[in-house]
């Protein structure tokens, strides 16, 4: 959904769900809902710098949202755990979910507390800064995700870092009890506290937020030094890391494993979900029962799609199109253009 400046909405890229495939195992995500306001501009802001932006939007976003709307989009088993507002952003944000097929039964709705929103500026290229005011997902307890998870077994859990520490960690415990895959990206990024990283199957940071998980400062992770960050990250208790680089691809370091997988060569827009959309992709792929390289594979290609449009749920592409890149090698017309197409991968 794309609510314009004008108050007009544009339903172009509201998350509907394809039914071409998927449907395995039930995905749970827990997490945040934000509307996103989004301005682009020709180059993002220094500090006490005024700029002047060009196009502005409202656009349906949150981490946890995000990757909900990929679980959905992809025709995976989703459901919702977080809190909205009392307000118009808040039925927005859950109609938008609901678009995609995605439960959220269980998504709160805060009387005292206002939808949480993300102030994002983008320039081109695709590169962001993002800068949020939490509302409603500050007051998600670890009370509402043991209501809310109930009688789950099995399956797949999704979580982020913008909700409350105390939660996140309740529900990492919750998903270990009861069997499933725990799946963390560790962003905004923190220090991880022992109570939840022992409960962590796959942890998924970028290379900002490995670096920083480590000790170290923000920055680049050069391929050569992917194998040894990944190592230092796995040491801290999850059994699986992958390492999300961006335009470099991704980086995977488990029992089996301790290779890179190159991403798929596009024309960057915008990168905003495209994180959200790489972890939504993979549990699909998961649960589907995709061995790990393949689920990778699935969830790159996935990301992909989405840099080449604006926004964060407006650009989630559907399972239709993430299965034509893959046996194609190509973005479709409708994904965006293309610069260096790599060769058909089997899914």
């Amino acid at each position: 959904m794309r609510i314009l400046n004008s108050g007009s909405v544009n339903n172009d890229h509201v998350c509907r769900a394809d039914h071409s495939a998927g449907k395995g195992e039930t995905i749970v995500v827990i997490g945040s809902l934000n509307m996103d306001f989004v301005v682009q501009v020709e180059k993002l802001p220094m500090p006490g710098e005024t700029l002047c932006g060009e196009r502005f939007q409202m656009i349906p976003g949150g981490k946890g949202a995000n990757q909900a709307c990929a679980v959905g989009r992809l025709n995976g088993n989703g459901k919702m755990v977080g809190r909205v507002g009392e307000d118009v952003f808040g039925e927005q944000l859950l109609k938008s979910l609901q678009s995609a097929g995605v439960d959220t039964s269980k998504v709160l709705k805060t009387s005292n507390a206002a939808t949480g929103v993300a102030l994002i500026f983008v320039q081109k290229g695709g590169q962001n800064q993002i800068v949020i005011a939490p509302g409603a997902n500050g007051q998600l307890t670890p009370q509402d995700v043991q209501a809310a998870t109930g009688s789950i077994e099995g399956g797949y859990l999704l979580m982020q870092l913008e909700s409350p520490d105390e939660t996140v960690e309740t529900a990492a415990s919750i998903g270990r009890a009861r069997g499933m895959t725990t799946i963390l990206d560790p962003a905004p990024v923190r220090p991880l506290s022992s109570g939840l990283v022992k409960n962590i199957d796959i942890i998924t940071p970028n290379e900002t937020e490995a670096l920083r998980l480590i000790g170290r400062s923000a920055g680049d992770v050069p391929l050569a030094e992917a194998p040894q960050i990944a190592q230092r990250l796995r040491e801290l208790g999850p059994k699986t890391v992958i390492l999300k680089m961006g335009e470099k691809g991704a980086w995977l370091v488990n029992d089996r494993f301790n290779r890179h997988f190159p991403a798929f060569k596009v024309e960057a827009v915008d990168a905003t979900a495209a994180g959200d959309t790489f972890n939504g992709a993979l549990a699909v792929a998961l649960a589907d029962g995709k061995p790990m390289d393949e689920a990778i594979n699935f969830a790159n290609c996935a990301a992909a799609i989405s840099v080449t449009r604006l926004g964060a749920q407006a650009s989630i592409p559907t399972r239709q199109e993430v299965d034509a890149m893959l046996r194609s090698g190509k973005v479709t017309a409708s994904c965006g253009k293309i610069s260096s197409a790599m060769p058909p991968i089997s899914n």
